[in-house]
């Protein structure tokens, strides 16, 4: 089933900077072919549940491998059956009724 997902991985207990947690973490989704797209507060990222959620687990792996003690998640994913639609599709029918 495929997935569309927002995601926002936040270490705890790392310092105020996380833009190396970040960047590890795109690189995760990278080498899990999702095509990340990162934006202010997250993530977002398409593909078949399996592999979204492998990544996530990943990310959290390589955050405590990186010495983060926690990691927080944030996702909001949504699902169709009715239709197959892309991220790329969401933001195109909004952009088409401005």
């Amino acid at each position: 089933m495929k997935v569309l997902a927002d995601i926002s991985l936040v270490p705890i207990g790392v310092g105020a900077s996380l833009s190396a947690y970040v960047a590890a973490c795109e690189r995760v989704l990278d080498e899990a072919g999702l095509a990340p797209r990162l934006h202010a507060f997250g993530t977002n990222v398409e593909g078949e549940w399996d592999a979204v959620m492998g990544a996530l687990r990943r990310c959290h792996e390589v955050l405590h491998e990186m010495g983060a003690p926690r990691v927080h998640t944030t996702i909001r994913m949504g699902t169709r059956t009715d239709k197959p639609q892309t991220i790329q599709d969401k933001i195109d029918s909004v952009s088409r009724l401005r």
